[in-house]
């Protein structure tokens, strides 16, 4: 049966997560070690029998900073078309065929606004608050003075992923594979505390009670169903790459 995914990926190393500046408007360039971490990310893990199976991609969202478009840009998908944006550098050449899946870039995984701490560290946040009598920080409670509160961020976060699923996986879910034509698996290239939120309400979970959840830099999650139902998103641990391209192998040796 036929059960969709999303993939998550987080941007590349930029100098700011290197020193754990919280980044959202501001376009920070990838540092040269996370652009080399980026291209090995993208040879281990997409190809027709690797994690992400670019045929298979419905859609592809990015965000609108350099950051995350530049991450694509790297991945070797082997775009057919153009990348919606000037582009920031090389595209990663690729011998991946067959990937059709529209580019968008939406304002929706945006990275969370920091408001006032746009650029200042955990850390100096901390002081700063200590200084002003202020209690300790929780951005998954408290959200970000002069940013966004995490009702604003489960609001636009909830109205995607309810879009993304009637759009690219509703025709799909528990169909016997082999008839589904159209391809139905997504791609998200984002940030850190967006991408933890989506994948906390992903499962319905409040994010104001911290999604408990962690990506790297460059990181690489996956996002599924249980028993091919819609009604049952879940977060896939761990799963068989493989398993379909044994299935055609065997399938085609028949």
């Amino acid at each position: 049966m036929t059960t969709p995914r999303v993939f998550i990926i987080r941007h590349g190393e930029t100098e700011w997560s290197l020193n754990g500046r919280h980044t959202g408007v501001s376009d920070i360039p990838l540092t040269a070690n996370g652009e080399k971490r980026i291209r090995a990310t993208g040879r281990a893990l997409v190809g027709p029998d690797r994690l992400i199976v670019p045929k298979n991609l419905a859609h592809i969202f990015v965000s609108p900073r350099k950051r995350a478009q530049r991450t694509l840009e790297l991945l070797g998908l082997g775009c057919n078309e153009p990348v919606p944006w000037g582009q920031h550098g090389d595209l990663e050449g690729s011998s991946v065929e067959g990937m059709k899946a529209k580019i968008e870039v939406t304002d929706q995984i945006r990275e969370w606004d920091y408001g006032d701490y746009e650029g200042v560290t955990s850390q100096e946040i901390a002081k700063r608050r200590a200084e002003n009598g202020e209690g300790t920080w929780d951005i998954w409670r408290d959200g970000c003075p002069g940013g966004e509160s995490p009702q604003q961020i489960t609001e636009r976060l909830d109205a995607f992923i309810k879009d993304l699923r009637v759009r690219f996986h509703a025709h799909a879910i528990g169909k016997k594979k082999g008839t589904v034509t159209e391809p139905y698996d997504v791609l998200i290239v984002a940030h850190g505390h967006i991408l933890r939120a989506f994948a906390g309400r992903w499962v319905g979970k409040d994010i104001a009670h911290n999604p408990s959840l962690i990506l790297e830099a460059g990181g690489v999650g996956t996002l599924s169903y249980e028993h091919h139902s819609l009604d049952e998103p879940a977060i896939l641990l761990g799963g068989a790459f493989m398993s379909d391209v044994v299935e055609n192998i065997e399938a085609e040796a028949r």
